[in-house]
């Protein structure tokens, strides 16, 4: 998606990719073939790079570092990104700067997990220092036997206070290395067993307080954490106010929408903020925009839906990743615009219910 928003302001697109077949692979004839854990596959694929940016978080910073040294101009810089690589890293940097976040410590044992719960009572949030993605690495330990079986994989973790939120907000925003700033409408996202089904834009019934104060968070971490390029910053609203959950430093799921329902996609603006160039209005097209998922099932036949959903509604846009088809993987999505929210919800859910499963129904 980055690359096609490339292809219109006629910037030379490239790709390092593990394999042909993967997604960017496919859309982008400057592809590369290589490791991005190598620095000499990184180097090699740089030499020829005015800019480098990510589309995930997993790059060593030992390679990243190899980069900066050979001159590269490397966006966010590894310094931002470890903070989304090292979640208790981030999750003290937060702190020093007076961010409220869940209260986090590491453990490394079952006893260091007790005496947390007798603190603050069961359930206990465990998670993954780095990696995890789309619920993966995150656990909800309601007992001594379920934190155990985290403990066994013998994975890097820390303990988390169980937040009772009211819902999950986002808040995107884009920096220039300039110090230019952008912010897109607060959204809401629904998430089921830690995956993203579903965002809401903006967020319904988001007293403008609030989101007047999500705003200028997200802007303020950009400056602060010295980000290049787009910030998602995932929130819990609760009766006490906003709680920082996660980052990310690169275009994300959250800011989908924004390919149809914003004047300048999250792809563009991203595209724009890295190579410092006027960033683009945020502004919505509509009064208002949803963005759902298409998870994978046990049928992979998703291009053969797409008559049935195009015809069905056809001011809906319909985005494929071209993946394989797994269950529970994102494949896909699919975003309505209109000016009901519970209307446009329903149309964007239907189809993205039938292309993954080909039944409009729950």
């Amino acid at each position: 998606m980055t690359a096609a928003a490339a292809i219109g302001l006629g910037i030379r697109f490239r790709v390092l990719a593990a394999d042909p077949d993967e997604s960017a692979a496919q859309v982008c004839a400057d592809t590369v073939i290589g490791d991005y854990r190598s620095s000499d596959d990184l180097l090699a694929f740089a030499a020829a790079c005015d800019v480098i940016t990510f589309d995930h978080e997993h790059v060593p910073q030992p390679q990243l570092a190899a980069l900066e040294r050979a001159g590269v101009a490397v966006r966010p810089s590894p310094a931002a990104l470890r903070l989304t690589q090292d979640k208790l890293a981030m999750r003290a940097r937060l702190g020093e700067l007076g961010v409220p976040v869940p209260r986090a410590e590491l453990v490394s044992s079952l006893a260091d997990v007790q005496e947390i719960a007798n603190r603050t009572g069961w359930p206990v949030v465990l998670k993954a220092v780095s990696g995890g993605y789309d619920g993966r690495g995150v656990w909800v330990c309601r007992s001594n036997a379920e934190a155990a079986d985290v403990l066994s994989h013998d994975v890097p973790v820390f303990a988390e206070e169980f937040v009772p939120f009211d819902r999950e907000l986002a808040i995107l925003v884009a920096r220039s290395p300039s110090g230019h700033g952008a912010a897109y409408p607060v959204v809401e996202t629904i998430q089921r067993d830690g995956i993203c089904h579903e965002v809401l834009a903006p967020a319904p019934g988001l007293a403008d307080q609030l989101a007047e104060s999500a705003i200028e968070l997200g802007l303020k971490l950009a400056g602060d954490l010295d980000v290049v390029g787009v910030l998602a910053v995932e929130l819990f609203e609760t009766r006490g106010g906003l709680l920082v959950n996660e980052l990310a430093m690169r275009p994300h799921n959250s800011g989908h929408w924004t390919i149809e329902g914003a004047r300048t996609s999250q792809f563009e603006q991203h595209l724009r903020a890295v190579l410092n160039w006027p960033l683009g209005a945020p502004t919505a097209t509509a009064p208002c925009a949803v963005m759902a998922n298409v998870l994978g099932g046990h049928d992979s036949d998703v291009h053969g839906k797409l008559n049935h959903v195009m015809a069905a509604d056809p001011a809906l846009k319909v985005q494929l990743y071209g993946k394989p088809v797994r269950p529970g993987r994102k494949v896909g999505h699919v975003t309505a615009l209109g000016e009901d929210i519970a209307a446009v919800r329903a149309r964007a859910r239907r189809a993205a219910r039938y292309i993954a499963a080909g039944t409009e129904e729950p």
